[in-house]
Order: C-alpha cells, then structure tokens, then sequence
C-alpha cells in the first residue's frame, strides 16, 4: 500500500501528548499533568473514570481517522509511523486493561497452570488490522499483560498514599520497565536478567512484598498456537529466606546437590536457582547474613549466569532475575565488609530503599486507615468499615497517634488480629532487657567476669554488628569454632 498519508497539524500536537503519556511512568507526577492535557481538565489522583474518560476521547479521535481511512499503519509516511503506532496500541491496551485484570485474577485461583486467553485473538485482530505485523502483535500483546501485572501488583500490594509510598510505586515500575518503556520495548525487554536488585529496610516494612510486585512483573511470552502464555506469573517467582537454613545448608538450597554429595544427601536436590523461571526471579531475604564464600558463589551466578550443585562439576545455566533484601543499614554491610565489593557492586544494579511506617505516618497520617482497612480485608475476606473504625479508635486510645510502629507493617497486621481477639492492643511492651553491650560494661565495672566471659561477651558483641562467624574470627584472631563456642555461651550467659 501507498505511503500517502501525513499526521495533520491538530491531530498531531494530539497524538504527541497521548505517545508521552504512554511511555510516561504511572507513578509519576507527570503523568497526572498528561492526562489532563488529554481529557481537557484537571486530574488530582489516578482513578478508573478519568482513564475510562481518557480511553474515550482517544477512542473518538481514531474513529475519525478511521472515517478518513487513516487508521492503518501502513497508509502513513515512515516519519509518522511509528508516532501513530504508539497511539493505536495505547487505544487498544486501555480497550482490554479490565480483561487483562480479570486474567490476571483467573491465573491467581488457577495458581502455576497457565490460564486461558479468550480476548486474545481479539485484541491481536485490532493490532493487526491497524497495520501491525503478525509477530509484533503477539509480542506487544505480552508486554500489555506485564504492564497490567505490574500495576496490579504495585498498587494492590502496596498500601498507602504517603508521598514516599509514591516514589517506592514509581521505583519499582522503573526497576520493571526502567526509566521509559520505550527504551525497555526497544531494547531490554528480554535482557532484564542481568538487572539484579537490592531492597533495604526495616524488618516489618514489606520488602516482600516489594519484591514480589517487580518478580511476579516479568515479561512472559504470548503463546497463539495454545491461546495462553507460556506460564503462570505465580511460578515465576520465588523466595527465600536465608536466614532460617544454618550455614552447612544454605548453598544445598541455593544450588542444590546431587545425590552423596555429603553426608545426608541420600538423593538429588534441586535447589532455588534451578527452580527459577527463565521468565521469573529469585528473591533472597536477608542477603546481608550470607557468609562469603557463599557471595562468591552467587557473585559467579550474577556475572556468568551458570551455578554448579553441591558435588557436581556440571554447570547449571540460570536465567532468572535476582532480588536480594536485608535489613541491615547498607553502610553497616559495606562498613564493616560483610558484603564483598565485587558482590555488592554486581547486586546493586538498583537499590531501592523501602520506608518504615513511621515515616509513612509522618508525612499522611491517614495512611494508617488505609494499611487497617487492607489488612482487615486480608484477615476477613471482606471490607468492613465498623470494624476499620473500631480498630482505628482501639488505636488511638490505647498507643496514641504518635506511636512508632517498631514491628512496621507486620505489627499493624497483628494488631488487627490481637483488637479483633482481645478488643485492646498496648504495643510493643516486650521486655526490655539490658542489651549485651551494658551487661558487658555492668560486669566490667563489678569486676564478676572471668576470661571466657569476658570474651564471650566480647565475640557477641562483635557478632551483633557483623552477624557472621568469619567477621569475628578475624577481628578476634580466633578460630571459626571457638568463636562459635564463645557466642553459645554468651547467650547462656544472657538468659
């Protein structure tokens, strides 16, 4: 077909504003200012009906190209092509975001089995009638499906209006798309393995997650033949924390082993990055309490891509993104050399910093309300504004609104749980019991401690700050076992 056809002047200024707001992060505060340059009034927060709005103005603006017989790629010059091309797939992205929405909750009751797509051949019809090939269509189709997925994830699983609640949303959809989707779709949007990710933060604050929003976000592809994609988002992802597996077996879970490769292992085990989705991510809680030898292992996966098994010399590719967390302050790890340099340096293509609900609260104290409503509805099964505000107001009585929230979110999500058992929550009134550090000093000035207490104390001290053998038995010219030794004792000596 002829290339006959220009963008005319009021059309394009149009459809320039429409391409930006496509390529534009959802999260940022600019795209609010794009929307309302397209619907002609001023947008103040997200919400379905100004998108609906939205949908329909861009809608009517096509229609009328259509009367022209200019809603076909292949009838515009080289030079608008790929303006308009941006704009018909926003139209039809937007035309089947609910659908996609329904999918996306049909594959979560249908868990790893991946779920039927029964407007796809549909929308592929649209593309494909507007100019776009048979190849292209199906890939942007897939990237449709991750766009809604990560927004489904980013705003349901993460509660909260605060303003840094806003920048963590706008991070993670650029940690998922990176900074414009148009670089992502050109050129990364099957190169994001090699972005590895680096969560920080307190424990209780939802590095979880966070994590999951970006692992259960990737790109998956289209399959047409099958009229599915080629695998549930729930299978690619997964997690683990590494804290709760001792030091002897947290490379079997990580790499795996092959059956005799120590005593124990009476059969193969496959381990987490063998498990991995080629299309999925690998998310590693508590990084900050892995040994170095270990570091070096993984430092091998993240720059070669290929792990070995426990007793096994044949490589393992892995394809996979990875996603580490810890709430240690990173300049404790990097300070104190619990992260190697090269580690870090090959783990952080991005760090992001997730905040704790004291800070939430400072900047929206309503955010609160918010954070008791989802975690109501999590518990119930249901919303419940009775018992929202009667759990707002046991609150308020009982700790105060100026009340820290040390356990973060995962205390506010006991909280609901103790008030609907108990009606009362007193906060956190653990023991507070004298810390190593002072017992230590309190024995030196008593002068009640002998040697191996002393050094004991010391060992847990140091153990406190490090949170491994090595760092100690370095600092204590110890060896290994002995400071192993000391630290039971410490705790001996603490209860």
């Amino acid at each position: 077909m002829a290339q006959r056809t220009n963008i005319q002047g009021g059309d394009r200024e149009f459809f320039e504003v429409v391409a930006q707001t496509a390529f534009c992060n959802p999260f940022a505060e600019q795209r609010l200012k794009l929307d309302a340059q397209i619907v002609g009034h001023p947008v103040e927060a997200f919400s379905e009906a100004h998108v609906d709005e939205m949908t329909r103005i861009i809608s009517a603006r096509i229609k009328k190209l259509e009367a022209r017989g200019q809603a076909d790629l292949r009838e515009y010059t080289a030079r608008d092509r790929e303006l308009m091309q941006t704009v018909f797939l926003f139209e039809i992205f937007h035309q089947y975001h609910r659908s996609f929405d329904q999918l996306i909750l049909e594959q979560t009751k249908l868990g790893v089995q991946p779920a039927p797509v029964k407007f796809a051949n549909e929308a592929l019809g649209q593309m494909r009638q507007r100019g776009i090939g048979e190849a292209e269509s199906v890939r942007f189709f897939s990237i449709f499906y991750q766009l809604r997925r990560a927004f489904h994830f980013v705003v349901r699983g993460l509660v909260g209006k605060s303003p840094c609640m806003q920048e963590l949303r706008r991070h993670l959809w650029q940690n998922v798309f990176t900074q414009e989707v148009r670089l992502y779709e050109r050129y990364l949007w099957n190169r994001m393995e090699d972005f590895s990710t680096l969560l920080l933060g307190e424990t209780g604050t939802g590095k979880g997650t966070a994590a999951a929003a970006i692992g259960r976000s990737g790109y998956i592809p289209f399959d047409e033949k099958q009229g599915r994609f080629a695998e549930s988002f729930l299978r690619g992802f997964t997690a683990l924390n590494l804290s709760q597996f001792p030091e002897t077996l947290i490379e079997s879970e990580l790499f795996g082993h092959r059956k005799g490769a120590f005593t124990g292992a009476v059969e193969a085990h496959e381990g987490v990055l063998a498990r991995c989705s080629p299309h999925g991510a690998i998310f590693l809680d508590e990084i900050g309490d892995v040994a170095a030898p270990v570091q070096i292992k993984l430092l091998q996966v993240l720059q070669e891509r290929i792990f070995y098994p426990v007793g096994s010399h044949e490589p393992v590719r892995f394809r996979g993104r990875v996603i580490a967390a810890t709430n240690r302050p990173l300049a404790t790890l990097r300070g104190g050399k619990l992260f190697r340099d090269d580690f870090f340096y090959r783990l952080c293509s991005d760090v992001i910093e997730v905040p704790p609900l004291r800070q939430r609260l400072q900047e929206d104290p309503k955010e609160l309300r918010q954070l008791l409503e989802h975690a109501l509805s999590r518990t119930i099964g249901e919303p419940a504004a009775e018992l929202v505000a009667m759990l707002e107001a046991t609150i308020h009585r009982s700790v105060g609104s100026q009340y820290a929230w040390p356990g973060n979110v995962r205390e506010v999500e006991q909280a609901v749980r103790r008030i609907l058992l108990t009606s009362q929550y007193t906060g956190d009134t653990g023991p507070k019991s004298a810390s190593r550090q002072e017992k230590l000093f309190a024995g030196i000035e008593a002068e009640t401690l002998n040697a191996d207490a002393l050094l004991a104390g010391y060992c847990a001290l140091l153990y406190e700050k490090s949170g491994n053998y090595e760092a100690v038995a370095r600092r204590t010219n110890l060896d290994r076992r002995t400071v192993k030794r000391y630290l039971q004792q410490s705790d001996r000596n603490q209860n």
